[in-house]
């Protein structure tokens, strides 16, 4: 409902009735419409970071390509998710300190996972990647914008900016070794 009507004109009686719910039991366990929106920006927080968790336990067994493709899955798989959390943030008043710290956390976690894939990246290159890794991704939520047949276009483009990019800093990477 919050998607479709956006978040002043949801209700919390319509929110029952799509979701099959009694209005009193949703009541129950979300007092207000803020209470259920904050656990809906939570859930979302919690699935990235579990994503990113994931992710980095892997990272380190990943090619270049496979981390690249990785991210691309990820950042699709949260996609819808995504917007609804942006619009509940934009409708509430979005905090600019709460979406600081996601962004920092999210920057945290990607340097951390590139550190365990891309060995000797110093921590500071690792949180410059991060950023630029992360704009690329963003192009992401712009691809479902577009039709089916484009959307695959895009996506393919965006997993081979993010795989030359990672392909690049792991060879540059292993280079300054062998410098050393």
């Amino acid at each position: 409902m919050f998607s479709e009507k956006g978040y002043d004109a949801a209700t919390m009686t319509e929110i029952a009735a799509r979701s099959n719910t009694a209005i009193g039991s949703l009541y129950r366990f979300f007092p207000s419409k803020e209470s259920l929106a904050d656990a809906l920006l939570s859930r979302y927080v919690q699935h990235a970071e579990s994503g990113f968790t994931a992710l980095a336990s892997q990272a380190s067994a990943m090619t270049p390509g496979e981390l690249a493709d990785a991210f691309v899955d990820f950042m699709v798989s949260l996609q819808s998710q995504r917007s609804l959390a942006v619009a509940l943030v934009d409708a509430r008043g979005g905090s600019d300190e709460r979406r600081a710290r996601f962004r920092e956390t999210t920057r945290g976690a990607v340097a951390a996972i590139l550190r365990n894939a891309i060995p000797h990246l110093t921590k500071a290159q690792s949180e410059t990647m991060a950023i630029v890794l992360l704009h690329v991704l963003k192009a992401v939520a712009g691809a479902n914008d577009e039709k089916p047949a484009a959307r695959r276009k895009l996506l393919a483009e965006i997993r081979k900016l993010a795989r030359v990019y990672l392909e690049t800093a792991q060879s540059d990477a292993a280079g300054r070794l062998s410098d050393e």
